[in-house]
Order: C-alpha cells, then structure tokens, then sequence
C-alpha cells in the first residue's frame, strides 16, 4: 500500500493514434485493480506526438474521451513545436546555449522522450512511467498448444517497485523482436544468419534469443515462474551497461542524480539502450509484470477482448510489410551498433569493428537473395556511415548529459 502521496506520470512517445486504445486499456486496468482510490496517487499524463511517422494531425492525439482524461490531474499534449519553445525558453534563461539547442532534446524518439522527462520535472512528478503504443497490459503463455492470456497491473507494480528502485522494467511478450519465420535452405543457411544477427546484435539481443524466436515463429511467450512468483531482480551489469527497454519502464525521479537523458545518434535509434550505459550507479530492476508487444499490428482486437487461442507465425512470404518491417529494424540496429560499441567496448572497438564488417560482407549478399530484397545491402552502408562518425556521436552523447545536469540544476 501507499500511504504518502505520489505523483505519477505516465509518458507516451508516438506516432500511432492507435496510441489512445492502449491508453484507455491501462485506465481499465487501473479502474479493475481499483488501486487509484486504495492509494494516494496522483496521476498526469504526457504525450508527445510525431505527425509525420503515419500521417496523423494533432486531433488524433488529442481527441480522448472525457472519463478517460478525468483520472488525470494534468494532461500534456507535446508537439515537436513545443519542443523547440522549451529549448528556446533555456536559451533564453541562460541554461543552455544556442550552439548546445540541437542536443538539448535530442532527435528522433530521444527528442519525445526527453521532452517528456523535462515536463515530468517541471510537473514534479516522483515516478515517470514509458508505455509503448504497441505494447499491451497483457501476458499470454503457451499450454497444449493453446495459448492463455492473463491480464497484467502494469502501472501498479512499477509504483510498488520504484519506492525502492532508480528504474524498473518489465518484460515483454508477443511479438518481442519483427524477425520472421524463416526456413533456411541452400540460398540461405542457418550459419549465413547467424553471422548477419551476430554483427547486427548486443549481449543481450544475442544469436541464441533471435534463434529461439525464428523456431516459435516469432512468438516470445510469458515466463510461467515470472508470473507466479512476482519477485523482482536486479538487472545485472554487463560490458558497462544495465540493459532496459524503452517500454514498461519506469523511473523514480525524486533523486536528481539518477535521472539521465535519453540519446541517439542524428537518424538512429537505440535510445533505451544508450540509457543503459549511464546506469552504473542506479538501482535497476527488472519486475514481475508483462506487456504484450503488437510488432506487426496484427493483434489491436485484443484490447477489445478478443483473445486468439492460437498467434499467427510471422512469416516473410505471407506480406511484404513484414519484411519491410525486418529491413528497417536491421537498419535500426546496425546504426547504433558503432556508438553502442565505442561505449561499452571501447578496448575491443577495432576488432569487434572488424569482424563486423566480416560477417555482413559475407552474410548480405545471401540475405539479399532469400528475401529477394535488394535493400538489405543498406545495412553495410549505414554500418560504415555511422562507424566513420562514431567519435563525434560519443561526443555529442556526453555534451547532452552535460547539458541534462544544467537542466536539472535549473529545476532542482
């Protein structure tokens, strides 16, 4: 139980106006539970919005229902025009410079989740909470063959567990990682996509887990002990870095010290996972409560109930949007793969750099072919790009930590 008072964010970096019906499942959730009126939470909301990633205009994001924006005490609507009005009030007041404006915030998904994180401290909000717009208050495991859902207090055990905690992170379920089904064959051999996963891959998102995934096609399901037992733990230290996604995450911000920025180099992504080298002095765990991840928005009738006894493979061959979705996330992954290197491996960049380099050389050329999708060939260029510019990346990532100090300093 809480007794003392907290004040509770819950942030939205989007482009989906899907975004609304995962927000309304969460208020569900929260009504079930019947936590807000057990406690003394206070509740705000923060969305900040990118028009541009499908099309969208500022009503959709905005439209909300009255009894949903009711639970919230404060209501935060973000545009990338409001960003740019928040740097240019630093500047103004001296915080930071007009040279430092385009790291301030940060570009892409960093940018919405740090303007995010700067309202949250403004607001004085104690626990600032990230959901994706794909992800579901959902846990589904696998029986005979069928598969069991069970719904999940997402926004409840990271209030219980960020008393105690810098971060928290839940786990994922579903559709985790938007690498399909794959049959490997003579075009295309099962060594050929280690090797391509392995230069695109971390410590964490690894050969092993990607092979798992391809033989369930695609499906991660619930671990049944994380689910029966709700214990938490502590996620460990590895090469320099504490692991976290950018989803079911939580973090306490009643301790300056322990609030960092979100980053990623100019046309990348990796936000969450260059969070996860600044955390060596925090508390991080990981928690007992699941989201399920839609990665290839197939599965939105959930939040109206409709719960399929059986997830679909993912397969290449059934859509090209599927392996639209794979070459775009390869090509996420390998342009904060240098940067992500430098910093925790930074003893072994030349050789892992190298071998990098191997392994794509050889490996593409066979993706290419088996996808029949030319394209690919961009992930060799993009590693390149942003392996030319890693030294001033690592640069601009420590300027914007800097510049978060003087930001916190203006607030705290």
């Amino acid at each position: 139980m809480i007794n003392e008072s907290v004040h509770v964010g819950i942030g939205f970096a989007t482009g989906r106006k899907s975004f609304k019906s995962v927000l309304e499942a969460y208020v569900y959730h929260l009504d079930e539970s019947k936590f807000l009126q057990k406690n003394n939470v206070k509740l705000s909301l923060f969305v900040a919005y990118d028009l541009e990633y499908s099309s969208t205009k500022r009503e959709d994001y905005t439209s909300i229902p009255k009894y949903i924006l009711d639970k919230f005490e404060q209501v935060h609507f973000i545009s990338k025009e409001d960003i740019a009005e928040s740097a240019k009030l630093l500047i103004r007041d001296k915080i930071i410079t007009e040279k430092e404006k385009e790291l301030c915030f940060g570009y892409g998904y960093a940018a919405n989740r740090n303007i995010i994180l700067y309202r949250a401290l403004q607001e004085n909000v104690d626990y600032l909470l990230f959901m994706d717009d794909d992800e579901y208050p959902m846990a589904v495991t696998k029986t005979d063959n069928h598969a069991l859902w069970s719904g999940q207090h997402v926004i409840e055990d990271h209030i219980k567990y960020l008393k105690f905690s810098d971060i928290t992170n839940g786990y994922h379920c579903g559709y985790t990682c938007p690498i399909p089904y794959m049959e490997f064959d003579n075009v295309l051999k099962e060594q050929d996509f280690k090797m391509f996963i392995e230069a695109l891959s971390n410590e964490v998102l690894n050969w092993d887990v990607i092979k798992d995934m391809i033989q369930a096609g695609g499906i991660t399901y619930a671990d049944k002990n994380i689910l029966i037992n709700k214990k938490a733990s502590l996620v460990p230290q590895i090469n320099n870095a504490k692991f976290i996604t950018g989803g079911n995450l939580g973090i306490n911000l009643t301790n300056p010290s322990k609030i960092h920025p979100f980053y990623n180099p100019k046309g990348a992504r990796g936000e969450d996972t260059f969070l996860s080298t600044c955390l060596k002095d925090s508390t991080v765990k990981s928690i007992p409560t699941y989201t399920f991840h839609d990665g290839f928005s197939i599965y939105g009738s959930i939040l109206k109930g409709s719960l399929p006894i059986n997830l679909k493979k993912i397969n290449s061959a059934d859509s090209k949007s599927i392996i639209d979705r794979f070459y775009k996330t390869c090509v996420g992954w390998i342009r904060y793969k240098p940067l992500y290197t430098y910093i925790t491996r930074k003893d072994k960049y030349n050789e892992i750099t190298q071998q990098v380099k191997t392994n794509l050389k050889d490996s593409v050329p066979k993706v290419c072919a088996y996808f029949n999708d030319d394209r690919f060939k961009d992930v060799e260029i993009e590693f390149q790009k942003f392996h030319d510019n890693v030294e001033k990346d690592f640069e601009d990532f420590q300027i914007t930590k800097n510049i978060w100090e003087n930001i916190k300093n203006s607030i705290f």
